[in-house]
């Protein structure tokens, strides 16, 4: 009867034993493999230029959405216009009060020592004219080709044009600061017409207002405008989302804790719980000055909330499996 009690109490003990084998095996491997990493901190995949939120800057009708989801873009090229036709009509009236004056100008003799400046204001009017054409012409080369009836090319000589066009305002802005610098300002017809083509200006600036366009060469993520809607700078949402997708990288948010860990430069790997046992090496770009705030709903498996972070940018050393907007965990190397 003992006997058989002790070799009972044997095999128990023995099992147990394996027990706490099978379950110290796992927990050491854990800690050993968790022991690679300095620091986890939850993120989310973005563009490289971050994500650009496009709205309205000023109140208007959409008449006209321009591009869709996915399409590649330029910068400079109109994305979203807004109802112009009152903006146009204050131009047109712009431009014939400039060319009035202008005409009462010409007809008065050249002050003594005046003729540098009225050449060099006459050269920047000129430009600015020249630059706003050339705009309205690559805007009609881009509607042309999406119509299927113009060419790529057609759209690269536009924008050679506008580029040089640019250029030449700030050269002729240029000149004239150079022959200002201690002149009197301009009286009579001279100083008319200057009101009159900053008015000009003015107006000009007023209906590009109303197009919408890229600020960097990207790609439209979403659209949210429709032609008929309202667009205001107050709306809920923005009007277009767009980035630059040539690559890709993780906004992270780093435990304060760990921040005397992490430096720009470090390498570091990103992995989603989408995409299990697939790992895309990424380095840091920059760690934010700033502690604040955990922006994340949900933070990875920690399950932590009222958490302060910083912000870290890590680049990406090829997209991967990711899309913009997914969630991701970055490990950071020692």
């Amino acid at each position: 009867m003992r006997a058989a009690a002790l070799g009972l109490a044997a095999t128990a003990g023995l099992a147990l034993a394996i027990a706490s084998a099978a379950i110290t095996r796992p927990l050491h491997a854990a800690n050993a493999q968790e022991e690679r990493w300095l620091a986890v901190a939850p993120g989310r995949v973005e563009p490289v230029s971050g994500l650009m939120k496009l709205g309205a800057p000023v109140v208007g009708l959409i008449q006209e959405v321009l591009v869709k989801p996915g399409e590649t873009v330029f910068a400079g090229q109109a994305l979203v216009r807004l109802a112009d036709a009152e903006a146009r009509a204050q131009l047109a009236s712009a431009e014939a009060q400039a060319a009035m004056r202008k005409r009462v100008r010409n007809k008065e003799s050249t002050p003594s020592g005046a003729g540098p400046r009225r050449r060099a204001e006459d050269g920047l009017a000129d430009a600015q004219a020249a630059l706003f054409d050339a705009r309205a012409a690559l805007d009609k080369a881009v509607a042309e080709r999406r119509a299927g009836r113009g060419a790529d090319s057609d759209i690269e000589t536009a924008r050679t044009q506008a580029t040089a066009a640019q250029a030449k305002v700030e050269q002729q802005a240029e000149e004239l600061r150079k022959v200002t610098t201690d002149a009197p300002l301009p009286i009579g017809a001279e100083g008319q017409l200057n009101v009159a083509r900053s008015e000009l200006q003015g107006a000009r600036a007023t209906l590009d207002k109303l197009t919408i366009r890229a600020p960097l060469d990207g790609t439209v993520l979403q659209v949210n405008a429709r032609a008929g809607e309202i667009a205001s700078p107050q709306g809920p949402q923005p009007l277009l989302l767009l980035g630059d997708m040539s690559s890709l990288r993780v906004r992270a948010e780093l435990d304060q804790r760990d921040l005397d860990k992490i430096k720009p430069g470090q390498q570091a790997v990103v992995r989603s719980d989408a995409f299990r046992g697939r790992d895309i090496a990424g380095k840091v770009a920059s760690v934010a000055p700033l502690v604040e705030s955990s922006r994340t709903a949900a933070l990875s498996q920690r399950n932590m909330t009222d958490v302060d972070v910083v912000e870290v940018l890590v680049d990406l050393a090829e997209p991967g499996p990711f899309a913009v907007g997914m969630k991701v965990d970055v490990y950071f190397r020692p």
